[in-house]
């Protein structure tokens, strides 16, 4: 497959002929970076893949309104992330779920999952994950895994970067502090 620059990507979109076809070059170039960035919040495959099949029918319907002012995967890893959190949400709603009982289904999830293959350390790790609240959660996941550098999540989160910080800060501590603890 050719690589298209978004830019190149975004004008295939506008010509009516190529939108089809601009827009799955599009689901191709990104949907496995989303993809983890969701399953990384929500843990299971199953609900992973409904909160990403409604965030690609959120960007297939916004992308003709879209102004680029900022970058497409910016855009793309908002919807995600907005997704990702409404999903976490409807959860605890429609089962009257305390956060904390939400916390612990997700860790049973997580320890069941075949998919799942790291080691111990890991999924301590990902346990400790599990236990911070959603906003700070999504900030860990976004500078550790994803690597992204704050003014990005910044973008796309809608927030400053001092409060990214902050965030990430505070996270990394809980963390330390679960980790250390037997």
């Amino acid at each position: 497959m050719e690589h298209y620059s978004d830019d190149k990507l975004l004008d295939m979109f506008k010509d009516e002929k190529s939108q089809s076809y601009a827009y799955n070059l599009i689901v191709r170039k990104y949907q496995e970076r989303l993809y983890w960035h969701i399953r990384r919040m929500v843990i299971v495959h199953e609900d992973t893949d409904d909160v990403l099949q409604n965030t690609l029918v959120k960007a297939w319907k916004g992308l003709s309104k879209f102004k680029a002012e900022s970058k497409l995967y910016t855009w793309l890893y908002r919807i995600a992330s907005n997704e990702a959190i409404t999903f976490l949400n409807k959860k605890k709603k429609r089962f009257f779920i305390p956060i904390n009982d939400v916390e612990h289904e997700l860790t049973q999830n997580l320890e069941a999952d075949e998919s799942y293959n790291g080691d111990e350390i890991q999924l301590k790790l990902q346990k400790a994950i599990l236990t911070l609240p959603e906003k700070q959660r999504l900030v860990f996941n976004m500078k550790y895994y994803d690597e992204m550098k704050y003014n990005e999540m910044a973008e796309i989160l809608e927030t400053s970067v001092g409060a990214l910080k902050a965030s990430y800060h505070h996270a990394v501590k809980k963390i330390e502090k679960y980790l250390t603890t037997d």
